[in-house]
């Protein structure tokens, strides 16, 4: 990258300047959302408004993974396409909506599904994974391949009226010099097939992808900027039907 790719002109420098108010944040925070390059897995519930914030926020690069195309259903919940694009591949509808949004971002759309196989392929090039998929198979990959690869994973879940968010680092040690966990520390294994079931069969709240989407950008915003204390071996959980976040705090297994 060249060395003045990050410097901010007049016009960014008006758009984000709340952000640039922000002692945790500042000039050069700025300047690290503009370099980095993050990859969101789905532009459905999740990966809408994970896209919007982090579009508006002036993330220089979004890469986004998903492999199917916008129909009715998903209006409910997935604020990022609208009526005008049902029919349309979905990583297309969201494109245009940041171009819209923000046109100093920069979006690489993959219109095809997210597998250990591609990630070994493209991953290489962006600095965080961000996971809003819907099914396990996916976010176990995931999770394997961000910490082959050496960078953080934000990865999040909903249900009906729930949902839970974590950030991933196996990669690094915490403070007292322990390996940080990872996913399968959280969750071991898979459930049974058809214990969980999706949400086109449970059904699933649509402001409540909102409130997770929205957490989970901050804790990309976070990861690239510095700022604060990310998820890191702390799941987060939130009952929308009492309107009740609670943190589970997890380690990483010792090898038997």
């Amino acid at each position: 990258m060249n060395e003045n790719d990050d410097r901010l002109s007049e016009q960014e420098i008006e758009r984000y300047k709340r952000h640039i108010l922000l002692p945790e944040v500042g000039g050069a925070g700025q300047q690290a959302l503009k370099r980095a390059r993050v990859l969101v897995i789905g532009a459905g519930g999740l990966g809408a408004p994970v896209l919007q914030y982090l579009g508006a926020a002036g993330v220089g690069t979004l890469g986004i993974a998903d492999d199917d195309r916008v129909s009715l259903s998903n209006l409910q919940r997935q604020v990022i396409h609208d009526t005008g694009s049902l029919g349309e591949e979905k990583t297309e509808s969201a494109a245009r909506a940041l171009a819209r949004l923000n046109p100093h971002v920069r979006v690489v759309r993959f219109h095809e599904r997210f597998s250990r196989e591609w990630a070994a392929l493209q991953l290489s090039g962006f600095d965080l994974l961000i996971d809003g998929s819907d099914n396990f198979d996916t976010r176990y990959a995931a999770a394997d391949a961000a910490e082959k690869a050496g960078i953080p994973l934000v990865t999040g879940a909903v249900g009906r009226f729930d949902g839970s968010l974590t950030v991933l680092k196996p990669y690094e040690s915490d403070a007292k010099g322990e390996q940080n966990p990872r996913y399968r520390d959280l969750f071991p294994a898979p459930p049974p097939e058809g214990l969980i079931p999706a949400c086109a069969e449970a059904g699933v709240i649509g402001a409540l992808t909102g409130v997770i989407g929205t957490l989970m950008a901050m804790e990309a915003i976070k990861l690239l900027t510095g700022a604060g204390e990310p998820l890191v071996g702390r799941l987060l959980l939130y009952d929308a039907l009492s309107s009740r976040f609670d943190t589970i705090r997890y380690r990483r297994r010792k090898a038997a």
